[in-house]
């Protein structure tokens, strides 16, 4: 509307040279109206004339004593025209400089070309606008709270910035296919990478518990808090999903009392501000974390599709109308979860998935933490030699409990050896556990306190019962937060809330007047309630199993949960394994607990005949259950191998058993499976859970394949495979962070069997270094006959190597370097390996950066080969010239079945050379040309061959 009435009025403030200056006062006045309505705040206005004394303190009471903000505008405009041209300015520069303020009015002041002079320039403006100062505020009270990080102690806090650590972010498709890694966070709001679909607005990060979800938005949110995080963010309102579960079914609350009651109250005029929130949702950034935890018996197919920003509604409907779009339509948002709780794909923009802490990441971690140079070289060393501690430290969660735990018995024992070397997750919380217990005693600063594990539970029993008890109360409604009624009901004292297991937690329904309380970490709460159910005498089979039946059963898990349409858990029928994971850490932690290692522990704190009782129960429901999970499996046959193909169910089942650290159980899982090929693709494996897989592979008497492709395996998790080494005949690790250093355990230990015939190493972090050891592999293992490494960081110095390995191996079949950047040089290596080599049958160059010259050194080597049956070439450099020397080729070699070329810069001139050589090769039966410099009409002229394919 304002561009139309500038463009119809004469007067501008633009003022040519020599004219005469423009008329601000009457600019006031034509633009009255305008202005009037598009004003909302005039006390900024006020306080700017009021400073630099162009209104007195009466002509201010003067404008407050008119009820409406119109009638307020209209007078403060009269004063202001009636002071002359120089306040008249002076009002339009505060209108431009507090853009917060007068949003609405920039189109208009850049259609009049507003410039001011000099001595207007000169005068200050103060920004007292309600949403200025909301926004400092915000950033303020934001970067307060992020500041620190409470450690597993609670009196402890931490610097963020001595505390956070990167891990590797990935960002995926819809079916999870990597779609590259995040470097720095702006990446997670720039279209320009990972976008998966355009009209969602939820960057949806997700991994296992303790992977780094909640310390990733703290990140985020100090560095929004610094001005450090450019994505146009002016305002940030996180959540804690958990939260929502607090809020009773008939409560009622409006999006503003949402915003501001929650996060951060505005001192001046909320109203206006909220209204320019509604005005501009793209300046809003939210976060969502734990949607998981939401558990709620709110039904919302009760309440309609949209909901007004301005009625009370209940606050599920309105995170979820927040998610979906139909409030705030446009603004940011990040929602956190744990693998395995899907959303539907209408509302994320982008995934993210965590995948924890790479080799290098764990080495700048401990770095962090350990400022003595000596002291951390002895944690490093110590955790080299023992992988399965190295394994569980790729989680930052179960990492800084370790180094937690490394750091208290160095101050203790002056040592940083652990005691009894823990190897399974249920030994570090129990070490946790023992530290935390630790740090409560009364100890001579001359004598430290050399109390064993065991003697301190017992001491410590009725405190261990009275958290175990609430612990296990919440699991069972799947509760995470606790009000001081219910911590007081099972008898937790003041000094056992300050041994740091639970902390405070501010900002729930319900809650102001008293304190509010959470386990430090969801894991921590499942630890708790399998000790309660251990060390609790009365517990009998049903309890004791219970949360293996959560597991199970559709019927008991589901009705307690949020039913949001669009948010799927995945369920699996009677599986004992179903994805729910609070339930299966709580599951893991009680096979652990009863191991036959635990009971010399525990025997102080329970009756023997209890605990021989419970683990009896447990161990044969293990072992009836896996005989039904494995039982329901899906199997198919290949040659030489019978295939089993689980679900990431299976591994909870095989982390289980694992804890149980029972060879006999492990035997029988193995016995059970009735397969020698076991397929764990896209199972949410990580390094630990090598360990698991170990416990039950090693226990096959004959040779076996296993196929970890798209899972989390790095260095660490190919080290904890060593017991399996001497059974595996094929070995599949692609997509798995896996660098140089595992490439080398795996030479190392593959060379020593003489087993392996196929190794897949396809999309992982190896570089020359890396391929050197597999051309070993391949020269030094006769059974090695197919090699899957592309998509690496190998460049022509590797090439060489892996051809000269090919060249002299005389069992290759088949080897995969697609995208990998070997060149010329690695193709003229390849080409001698290509000559006269007597089995070769299967080759991928492609995307290797090979130009006309590689190209026609390989078309010649081929035409001494007849060995190779399929060469993919695709996504290269070869023109015409490169076409030529193929077409000679095929006019020789009469064995090549497939020629790959797509991709490539052949014109039509060079697809002419191998139509032609066609006629004198009827063996060959398609040459693709897809995506070449060849037009559909020039395609035409080679139709009649039907082996040319060039669309």
């Amino acid at each position: 509307m304002e561009g139309q009435l500038c463009a119809n009025l004469e007067i501008s403030v633009k003022k040519p040279p020599g004219a005469t200056p423009p008329s601000f006062i009457a600019l006031l006045k034509v633009y009255r109206e305008l202005l009037v309505s598009r004003i909302r705040n005039t006390q900024c206005l006020i306080d700017n004339l009021i400073k630099n004394d162009y209104f007195s303190t009466e002509d201010a009471e003067i404008v407050v004593q008119f009820p409406t903000q119109a009638d307020k505008v209209r007078k403060i405009l009269d004063l202001v025209q009636s002071k002359g041209e120089e306040v008249s300015e002076y009002f339009i520069r505060v209108l431009q400089k507090v853009t917060d303020a007068y949003y609405e009015l920039q189109p208009w002041l850049d259609e009049i070309s507003y410039e001011p002079s000099e001595n207007i320039c000169s005068k200050p403006v103060i920004n007292t606008d309600p949403v200025s100062r909301y926004c400092q505020k915000l950033r303020h009270e934001l970067g307060r709270d992020s500041k620190f990080v409470m450690s597993y102690a609670q009196r402890e806090e931490m610097l963020l910035e001595e505390i956070y650590s990167n891990s590797i972010m990935e960002l995926v498709g819809f079916t999870n296919e990597s779609l590259g890694k995040v470097s720095q966070l702006e990446a997670l709001f720039d279209d320009a990478v990972g976008l998966i679909n355009e009209d969602g607005e939820t960057v949806y990060v997700f991994g296992d518990a303790g992977i780094g979800k909640s310390i990733l938005l703290q990140k985020i949110q100090s560095l929004w808090a610094r001005k450090e995080l450019d994505i146009g963010a002016k305002f940030f309102f996180r959540f804690r999903c958990r939260m929502f579960s607090c809020f009773k079914e008939d409560e009622a609350i409006c999006l503003k009392d949402l915003l501001f009651k929650y996060n951060c109250y505005p001192d001046q005029d909320p109203t206006e501000v909220f209204h320019h929130i509604l005005q501009f949702p793209h300046t809003v950034l939210f976060t969502f974390d734990g949607f998981d935890e939401i558990y709620s018996n709110f039904d919302l197919s009760s309440v309609p599709e949209m909901c007004s920003p301005n009625e009370p509604i209940h606050p599920l409907v309105l995170l979820v109308s927040l998610l979906r779009g139909k409030l705030l339509k446009g603004s940011k948002k990040i929602l956190t979860a744990r693998t395995g709780t899907e959303i539907q794909r209408n509302i994320i923009r982008k995934k993210v998935l965590l995948r924890g802490f790479s080799s290098n990441n764990l080495k700048e971690y401990a770095a962090i933490f350990f400022k003595d140079e000596g002291q951390r070289t002895l944690v490093l060393n110590q955790l080299e030699a023992n992988p399965n501690l190295c394994s569980l430290c790729s989680v930052p969660l179960f990492c800084w409990i370790i180094f937690k735990c490394y750091e208290h018995f160095h101050s203790m024992f002056d040592s940083h050896e652990l005691p009894d070397c823990s190897v399974t997750l249920t030994d570090v919380f129990l070490l946790m556990t023992e530290v935390h217990l630790n740090r409560s005693l009364k100890t001579s600063l001359l004598k430290n306190n050399t109390r064993s594990q065991a003697e301190m539970f017992k001491s410590r029993k009725e405190t261990l019962l009275a958290l175990g008890k609430m612990a296990y109360r919440g699991m069972e409604n799947s509760f995470f937060v606790f009000e001081q009624e219910e911590v007081s009901s099972v008898n937790i004292s003041e000094e056992d809330l300050q041994l740091g297991f639970l902390r405070t937690v501010k900002g729930y329904s319900g809650c102001d007047n008293q304190s509010t309380y959470e386990f430090l970490h969801l894991t921590l709460q499942c630890f708790f309630t399998a000790l309660f159910l251990v060390i609790e005498e009365k517990v009998g089979a049903k309890e004791l199993l219970q949360f293996f039946n959560e597991c199970s059963s559709t019927e008991t898990a589901q009705p307690t949960c949020l039913r949001i349409p669009w948010l799927k858990k995945q369920l699996a029928g009677e599986d004992p394994f179903r994805n729910n994971e609070h339930f299966h850490f709580t599951n893991l932690f009680l096979c652990g607990l009863l191991s036959r290692s635990k009971q010399k522990l525990f025997r102080h704190l329970v009756l023997p005949a209890v605990i021989k009782r419970k683990r009896k129960t447990l161990i044969t429901y293990l072992g009836e259950s896996m005989k039904s999970h494995l039982k329901g499996l899906s199997r198919s046959r290949l040659p030489k191998y019978n295939q089993i193909q689980v679900q990431p169910d299976f591994v909870w089942m095989l982390r289980c058993l694992y804890e149980t650290q029972s060879e006999k159980v492990g035997k029988l899982a193995a016995k059970r499976m009735h397969a020698n090929y076991i397929k764990l693709t896209y199972c949410n494996a990580y390094s630990a859970d090598c360990s698991a897989i170990s416990f039950v592979v090693h226990h096959f008497q004959k040779h076996l394949a296993l196929d970890l492709d798209n899972n989390n395996i790095n260095d660490y998790g190919v080290k904890q495979l060593l017991p399996c080494f001497s059974k595996l005949a094929v070995i599949r690790l692609s997509v798995n962070q896996v660098t140089d250093h595992g490439v080398r355990i795996l030479y190392e230990e593959l060379s020593k069997y003489q087993i392996v015939t196929f190794l897949g190493l396809y999309n992982n972090q190896i570089t020359d270094v890396g391929a050197k050891y597999v051309a070993k592999l391949i020269e030094e293992c006769s059974s090695l006959e197919y090699v899957k490494i592309g998509a690496n960081k190998i460049t022509s110095e590797g090439g060489k190597c892996l051809a000269q390995a090919i060249q002299k191996s005389k069992t290759m079949f088949e080897i995969g370097m697609w995208g990998n950047q070997v060149g010329d040089e690695g193709a003229k290596a390849f080409a001698e390996a290509l000559r006269n080599h007597p089995r070769l049958t299967n080759v991928s160059l492609a995307l290797n950066g090979i130009t006309t010259e590689g190209g026609k050194s390989i078309a010649e080597a081929m035409q001494h080969n007849n060995s190779v049956k399929i060469f993919w070439l695709t996504k290269n450099e070869l023109d015409d010239e490169a076409a030529m020397s193929f077409a000679e080729m095929l006019k020789v070699n009469k064995k090549l079945v497939h020629l790959w070329l797509i991709q490539n810069q052949i014109t039509a001139k060079g697809v002419k050379y191998l139509s032609e050589a066609l006629k004198e090769n009827t063996a060959i039966k398609e040459v693709c040309l897809n995506g070449n410099l060849i037009s559909q009409e020039e395609a035409k002229a080679f139709e009649n061959e039907e082996r040319i394919i060039c669309f």
